[in-house]
């Protein structure tokens, strides 16, 4: 079946987010071409004579962050470049949930410069699995043990080291799909979701786990951390740590801080090795004036959740 057989589709307001009043009581939530927050990037007040669309509709980016696609919970207006998806027939929310999987899947079929504005429609969706038909998935929150966190970030103490200073860097190997096949290595792309895995691939890892990739095309500037070995693109740089210990705790930390960068790139000004070599970040340091790692790693244990890293 095709998108268009199971849902009808709309073009979303094409508002733009600075001629929007915002609003935290009687609000509207404001979907925009991201791939975070369910889409949501503020919520505004409503505005007279236009009805937002309702909860339960499925909203699509049609550039951006292409085919990122979420279920709304609340009634919504958009941005530009949004489809919104309505079910044809009576569909459970988990029934959605799977089709907006779908659509994500797509999305390496466009690029900067392909948008899923002409196609979206006529994107081939597989049946309903069976089992998702009688089953009710299990949305339990996540539990956490740790509920506050008494460090503070006091960023006027921190001092500026050089990338190149604290890791080496190797590159990624390009590999096209063709010479892709389903296996149980990690292949961590130039994508801004996942911690940057793509898919699985039946390949011998190239690089060991305990260290931080970061895009340098793409996603530009999107940074996480890696524990399991893996096979990277040549989109991507991976960081070993230099004369120091890494582990995962100081990894989420360095990770978050490198893509606090990633403003100053884009899609006309890659991040390319050597900028990113010469790019200086700012760390905690201790008495020495070197970087604490000690204090990197509880501050990231004192967080809620750290207990489910």
């Amino acid at each position: 079946m095709k998108v268009k057989d199971l849902f009808d589709l709309a073009q979303g307001n094409s508002f733009e987010l600075i001629n929007m009043d915002i609003e935290k009581s009687s609000y509207v939530n404001f979907v925009a071409r991201t791939a975070e927050n369910n889409g949501v990037t503020a919520q505004v007040r409503p505005i007279d004579n236009i009805e937002p669309f309702p909860a339960g509709c499925i909203t699509v980016a049609l550039s951006g962050s292409v085919l990122s696609s979420f279920v709304q919970d609340k009634s919504f207006y958009t941005g530009f470049h949004i489809m919104v998806l309505s079910p044809k027939k009576e569909m459970r929310f988990e029934e959605k949930l799977f089709y907006c999987h779908c659509l994500k899947m797509n999305a390496y079929r466009y690029t900067y410069g392909r948008q899923a504005n002409k196609t979206l429609k006529d994107i081939d969706l597989p049946s309903l699995p069976g089992w998702l038909k009688i089953f009710t998935i299990d949305y339990s929150p996540i539990a956490t043990q740790i509920q506050h966190h008494e460090l503070s970030l006091d960023t006027n103490k921190w001092k500026k080291f050089r990338l190149f200073d604290l890791f080496e860097f190797k590159k990624g190997k390009r590999l096209i799909k063709e010479n892709m096949s389903p296996g149980n290595t990690n292949f961590v792309a130039s994508i801004n979701g996942n911690n940057g895995v793509r898919q699985k691939i039946d390949r011998l890892p190239q690089h060991l786990g305990n260290c931080i990739t970061v895009n340098y095309n793409g996603s530009v500037g999107e940074a996480f951390y890696q524990h399991e070995p893996f096979c990277a693109s040549d989109d991507v740089n991976v960081l070993y740590p230099k004369n120091w210990i890494l582990n995962k705790y100081i990894g989420l930390f360095i990770a978050t801080v490198i893509s606090l960068d990633k403003y100053r790139f884009g899609y006309g000004r890659k991040w390319e090795l050597e900028k990113m070599k010469a790019t200086v970040i700012t760390l905690p340091v201790d008495k020495n004036g070197e970087p604490d790692w000690h204090f990197m790693e509880h501050y990231i244990k004192s967080l809620p959740y750290s207990d489910r890293v």
